[in-house]
């Protein structure tokens, strides 16, 4: 039990202090930088700061599921997922840096509360746990396809990677329910586009 917690503490620090790593190649790390106005370019940080909170907050969310799934089936495809979500990590915080952006601040306080989110959510189940999941992954698609309606038309090494980021959650949703999610009540749908709207809001800036 002592292990198991020095392991998962290991991996909060990793995901919120050190720099994730990856199997593949950032996408458009191949493409030109774009010429763009400082206020684009802080524009184009502010939305990649997001995205890389949000992969802090999935980071955490997997591993407070993983930490109470029953299923070993249902745990191999957690890590899995998670270790893809690790890469997310590692694109958006190297594509921040490249436009001069910094990490959020509220990145620890978010990977507490997607742990906390991820613990209670595997306790109910996994067929709930999964559920939750799902509709995580198809908030996050969408929130990723309004960063790429507002990303300045030629910042195209920023649009290679959230096209990359969109593709994997896709496919992560799917998933999940190949494996058995229940379809969560609206209520709970409406009070997780509440919170993200929040945590959007408050990284933009922070």
């Amino acid at each position: 039990m002592i292990d198991d917690l020095i392991v998962e503490f290991d991996k909060a620090l990793r995901t919120v202090f050190a720099s994730a790593p990856t199997h593949r190649p950032m996408p458009g790390s191949d493409l030109p930088e774009a010429e763009l106005t400082d206020t684009e370019r802080r524009h184009a940080a502010a939305l990649m700061r997001i995205d890389h909170c949000g992969e802090v907050c999935a980071q955490a969310l997997y591993q407070g599921q993983a930490l109470t799934s029953h299923d070993p089936a249902i745990r191999t495809s957690l890590r899995q997922a998670a270790w893809e979500e690790t890469e997310h990590l590692n694109w958006t915080e190297r594509r921040l840096a490249e436009l001069g952006g910094r990490k959020s601040l509220l990145n620890p306080l978010c990977y507490a509360g997607s742990l906390a989110i991820g613990i209670v959510a595997g306790k109910l189940g996994d067929a709930w746990s999964l559920g939750f999941l799902a509709e995580t992954e198809r908030q996050v698609e969408a929130h990723l396809d309004s960063h790429l309606a507002t990303l300045p038309e030629n910042d195209r090494r920023s649009w290679a990677v959230l096209d990359q980021m969109k593709a994997d959650e896709i496919q992560h949703a799917e998933t999940a329910v190949n494996l058995g999610a229940h379809a969560l009540p609206a209520p709970v749908k409406a009070a997780m586009r509440l919170s993200a709207k929040a945590m959007t809001t408050a990284t933009y800036w922070v």
